[in-house]
């Protein structure tokens, strides 16, 4: 089973196994994404995480049959391993996205499964013990808390496969294109940001009447004009760069 950013070794929940694991669900999770400047975000978020953070895309994975699949990050920070919305154990952003809220849980497929997801957690959590927390089991069934969280995975899953489904439709209009970001501090420090993919706005305004009128059925237009309006954060990111004055 492999293990996604910000986790460390993913466990698949057993009611036998782990019928005495509890969790303390006070204990924050920010110094788990400290390290990472971007990521995964579903379709419906882009309209909370619009407002504060720079949406881009980046090409996931290997091409299957001969197709890329696209997927849509928050930008965090501009310089690899920085995170301008952690501070010590604080998130300080005003919106947190779905793939920070689900840890130290996540639906995975377990080897010789098929296709079935199982309830996995982060077994290098510090805040899982058998003494104090939330219970995950009692009697041998699920607590109220863990069906909560089965709840949200679920649906975290579903809205992943969306957004998986509504990239593959920008991607077939061909409405990607690389980017590459440039910004100047005032101490000298140059900023390049590449590696992203951001809308092909001439592209995008050559398309048909016809592709327009489907892209506005399928609720894209939206979406798009939330990307176009959160590229606007790039600047905002680099300012927080910038150190404040000496006293």
């Amino acid at each position: 089973m492999s293990n996604p950013p910000m986790y460390g070794k993913l466990e698949a929940l057993d009611r036998e196994v782990h019928a005495n694991l509890k969790l303390d669900p006070v204990k924050s999770v920010a110094p788990r994404v400290a390290g990472m400047n971007s990521i995964f975000i579903t379709a419906i978020e882009f309209q909370d995480a619009c407002r504060e953070f720079p949406i881009v895309f980046v090409r996931a994975g290997e091409p299957v049959n001969g197709r890329q699949e696209i997927a849509p990050l928050a930008v965090l920070g501009l310089k690899p391993g920085s995170n301008l919305f952690v501070k010590g154990d604080e998130w300080t952003g005003n919106y947190v996205p779905a793939y920070v809220r689900r840890y130290p849980f996540a639906m995975a497929r377990i080897e010789g499964a098929g296709d079935n997801l199982a309830i996995c957690f982060d077994r290098e959590w510090g805040a899982f013990s058998n003494e104090a927390g939330e219970a995950l089991f009692a009697n041998g069934e699920p607590t109220e808390f863990l069906l909560n969280a089965k709840k949200f995975l679920e649906h975290f899953e579903q809205e992943t496969e969306r957004t998986r489904l509504v990239c593959q439709k920008l991607a077939e209009l061909d409405l990607f294109t690389d980017m590459r970001f440039e910004a100047s501090l005032p101490d000298g420090e140059k900023l390049d940001v590449e590696g992203f993919l951001a809308l092909n706005e001439e592209k995008y305004h050559a398309l048909t009447d016809a592709q327009v009128l489907e892209l506005h059925r399928l609720g894209l237009i939206a979406l798009i004009e939330m990307h176009r309006v959160s590229m606007g954060n790039m600047n905002r990111l680099a300012n927080r760069y910038i150190a404040p004055p000496a006293a």
